[in-house]
């Protein structure tokens, strides 16, 4: 189980990841990652990076009804 700790010294280390790629490396249950990562967000400690994935094809990922399948979502630190 990982720790916060662990956590953003990954992402220090990579830049930038997804949580699905943090919980992976960190062989800890996604859950947990999001927990942790939502708190080092509180914390003023992370940032969430949310981009559009190429290939879109309307354009307006945010407004369609699957959306969530084009929005990808990055954790970098701040």
């Amino acid at each position: 189980m990982a720790s916060l700790i662990q956590v953003r010294d990954l992402l220090a280390l990579q830049g930038r990841m997804e949580a699905r790629q943090l919980s992976l490396t960190l062989h800890t249950p996604q859950p947990m990652i999001d927990a942790m990562l939502e708190r080092l967000e509180a914390m003023g400690k992370a940032v969430r990076i949310q981009e559009d994935v190429e290939g879109c094809l309307s354009g307006s990922c945010k407004s369609c009804p699957e959306g969530k399948a084009c929005l990808r979502e990055w954790w970098a630190l701040r």
